[in-house]
């Protein structure tokens, strides 16, 4: 049967997250629902990345299997959406391919910003505090070394190893706001915002690079700040073999 991926973008505040849940509105529901109005029958989707609630995306997977041949319908599709989601393309894959197994790597950054600006209060974390910059690189350095995120995982989270391998992880500006960016093969669920949180603790010298160290080596959540908002946070890119970004 014919397999076709879906890349979407969307702007999360308004959704309980990514994933279908109950007695919650979510992404999937939304382009669910879309997809059923306009090709008159019902889809099973599986998505690639499972953002949290409030967190927003540039880029992300849906795919779904359907009997016989369909175009890039993005266009009608997106004349249905709400307006903070919107279809990017519709495109045919390999009846094997998997936008979650087959993803080899993600990319997210965190926005922060320090100065009073209605603009950016629901797409970066307002965080009116002096912050040491060298020791946000720093310790954005030492996540490159580490393999179990234990520490910077929420509980209740149904995952078989804590192991993720970072590929990219620094602080950069942009425009009006300081970003992290973190790229790795998978991310656990909360990890980002542990490790800004816990980050951030480190450059207002709340916490010493040692003490951020200790952290992933307790392997304990409740030693990691999750406490950073969701509305800074974007999944920028999901790579895949043979799928151009």
């Amino acid at each position: 049967m014919p397999r076709y991926f879906i890349e979407v973008s969307y702007k999360g505040t308004s959704y309980s997250g990514f994933q279908v849940q109950k007695n919650a509105n979510s992404v999937q529901a939304e382009v669910e629902k879309a997809l059923a109005v306009f090709y008159k029958r019902n889809f099973e989707l599986t998505g690639s990345s499972r953002t949290d609630a409030g967190v927003h995306a540039l880029q992300n997977f849906f795919h779904f299997d359907v009997d016989g041949e369909i175009g890039d319908d993005s266009y009608n599709l997106n004349a249905i959406l709400p307006p903070d989601i919107v279809i990017r393309r519709v495109f045919r894959v390999n009846e094997e391919a998997h936008c979650r197994f087959d993803a080899q790597s993600r990319e997210y950054r965190y926005y922060i910003f320090d100065c009073k600006n209605p603009f950016l209060q629901d797409r970066a974390y307002y965080f009116p505090y002096p912050l040491d910059r060298t020791v946000l690189q720093q310790a954005a350095k030492e996540v490159l070394l580490q393999k179990d995120f234990t520490s910077f995982s929420k509980r209740n989270t149904q995952v078989n190893t804590f192991q993720c391998s970072v590929y990219e992880s620094e602080w950069i500006e942009e425009k009006d706001c300081l970003v992290y960016r973190v790229r790795a093969n998978r991310f656990l669920r909360g990890m980002v915002k542990g490790l800004v949180g816990t980050i951030l603790q480190a450059g207002r010298h709340k916490i010493t690079l040692d003490e951020f160290l200790h952290v992933f080596q307790a392997k304990d959540c409740t030693k990691a700040d999750f406490s950073v908002g969701s509305e800074g946070l974007f999944l920028c890119r999901v790579e895949f073999p043979g799928v151009d970004g």
